[in-house]
């Protein structure tokens, strides 16, 4: 077979470790030089693997699809909440701004130790919510842990001042009430 010949220029601290390489395998340097390039530019296939790759990128197409459809939805959870929370909470008068911060930093100790509790289980709100609304259960306020209660006030046996705070809000206040007492 007829060869090409080329000149080529490489660094000085490149061409010493080529000249090394070339002596320890006792080969010629255009051969190692032949060789480098043709898997350069012919990269041997190795059977299966790109099936593999290909598998696994559609895998983690869907996965970052259900994720970016979770922060969707989670975003307009938010961002509608936000919107009626503020349109509708009236400016307090002086008076009863304190016991309202009071009341505030109670709650918001309640809802941190309930996002502790859901994030150390693998089971989400968002996957509660969606379950709902898919099932067309009004009760949107159930968790898998507490709906028994919201059932029996649902048939009439709850008391009216149970009725209107949410099962899981109120038992994880009692819940904290009795870690903190």
């Amino acid at each position: 077979m007829a060869k090409k010949r080329y000149a080529l220029y490489i660094s000085r601290p490149l061409a010493n470790k080529f000249e090394l390489v070339a002596r320890q395998r006792h080969g010629s340097k255009s051969a190692m030089l032949e060789e480098a390039l043709r898997v350069s530019l012919e990269p041997q296939r190795v059977p299966g693997v790109e099936e593999v790759l290909v598998r696994r990128l559609d895998e983690l197409h869907k996965v970052v699809g259900i994720v970016n459809r979770d922060v969707a939805i989670v975003t307009e959870v938010l961002a509608l909440f936000v919107r009626y929370f503020l349109t509708i909470t009236p400016p307090l008068p002086q008076s009863e701004q304190e016991p309202a911060r009071l009341l505030g930093r109670e709650r918001f100790q309640v809802f941190v130790a309930q996002v502790g509790r859901r994030l150390a289980t693998d089971h989400r709100l968002v996957s509660e919510v969606l379950e709902t609304i898919a099932s067309n259960n009004p009760d949107l306020f159930a968790t898998a842990t507490d709906d028994a209660p919201l059932r029996a006030r649902a048939a009439g046996q709850g008391s009216r001042a149970q009725a209107d705070v949410p099962a899981s809000v109120s038992k994880a206040e009692s819940n904290e009430g009795n870690s903190h007492g």
